[in-house]
């Protein structure tokens, strides 16, 4: 899953975004992009759950991928 994520700037931004996929699965794979504000992420989760993790942490997102 691709996602548009809002307010990331840094390394700590980084490491929430991660945190908060990893505690829907602790084995999901996600990969942060800075430079183009996208998050893509992979793991036994759906995409609304996600979009709603990510909120809880202050980094609205939207899925870029469907």
């Amino acid at each position: 899953m691709l996602f548009k994520v809002e307010n990331m700037s840094c390394q700590h931004c980084v490491s929430a975004i991660t945190r908060a996929l990893q505690a829907l699965d602790p084995a999901a794979q996600v990969r942060v992009d800075l430079a183009r504000g996208e998050v893509e992420a992979s793991g036994s989760f759906s995409a609304d759950a996600a979009i709603a993790a990510l909120a809880e942490e202050d980094y609205p997102a939207q899925r870029l991928d469907g």
